[in-house]
């Protein structure tokens, strides 16, 4: 579980619970149900594979600061990943996104799709698919990992990245405005910060931007003021007026 001021991220299945006993899922799919026999042993190794990954993120420096991620107890194939932005164009934006491995992986790289609707250069407006190839161009399996693409993600906020992005790799043309006059592009990236902190896109599961990507395995629930009050002080945390320096 993880919070940030009045807000908690918590799974919204049970992980403890046997995956036989849980509802069919509507998550994307990474291509796993048509796979037959004689892909079971690749299938295998693919599964091994992304467990090692995620495994690694505990490793220092792996997992970006700011980053959450979890892998789908409905498919290991699928991590649902939270984001909290700190700084930049898109400072306070709270992002959900997930990470979708082919059945190939690591041959192929991960498919990343926001949930949260965003206005990026290299994130489609359509589906919220982000665009990889500035940084992987060519994708290369034996020195690629997932926390490279983790640190990617979270670099492709800041100034200098999307000082680099080139037209041709911009999955959204409108924000390409960037270029030509930023405050116009400041401008909006914050209007989507404060869209992606509202309580319809933190709260709301049928939400528009949700529409044909499934259920996010971290949902957000508000806390009341004592509940609140009983988190920061277990956290040891306070208020800055609190802590003030007179």
């Amino acid at each position: 579980m993880l919070g940030i001021g009045g807000l908690v991220a918590s799974p919204t299945i049970d992980l403890s619970t046997p995956t036989r006993s849980r509802p069919p899922s509507r998550l994307p799919s990474s291509s796993t149900a048509a796979t037959t026999k004689a892909d079971a042993p690749s299938l295998a190794i693919t599964r091994t594979t992304v467990s090692l990954e995620y495994a690694s993120l505990r490793h220092t420096g792996h997992c970006p600061l700011g980053m959450y991620v979890i892998p789908s107890p409905a498919d290991l194939l699928v991590w649902d990943a939270v984001f909290f932005v700190h700084q930049g164009y898109y400072a306070d934006s709270i992002l959900k996104f997930r990470l979708i491995f082919p059945p190939n992986y690591p041959e192929r790289p991960p498919t990343v799709q926001f949930v949260t609707d965003i206005f990026h250069p290299l994130i489609s407006q359509q589906d919220g698919t982000f665009n990889l190839a500035p940084r992987f161009r060519p994708w290369r399996p034996k020195d690629h990992h997932v926390f490279d693409v983790l640190h990617f993600v979270k670099a492709a906020f800041k100034k200098h990245a999307l000082d680099e992005i080139k037209e041709t790799d911009c999955l959204n043309k409108e924000a390409f405005r960037y270029h030509d006059t930023t405050s116009s592009f400041a401008a909006l990236a914050t209007q989507s910060s404060m869209l992606s902190q509202s309580a319809s896109a933190l709260f709301d599961r049928d939400h528009p931007s949700m529409a044909g990507k499934g259920p996010h395995t971290m949902q957000f629930r508000e806390l009341k003021q004592e509940q609140l009050d009983t988190l920061r002080s277990k956290l040891g945390l306070h208020d800055w007026s609190e802590s003030a320096v007179p």
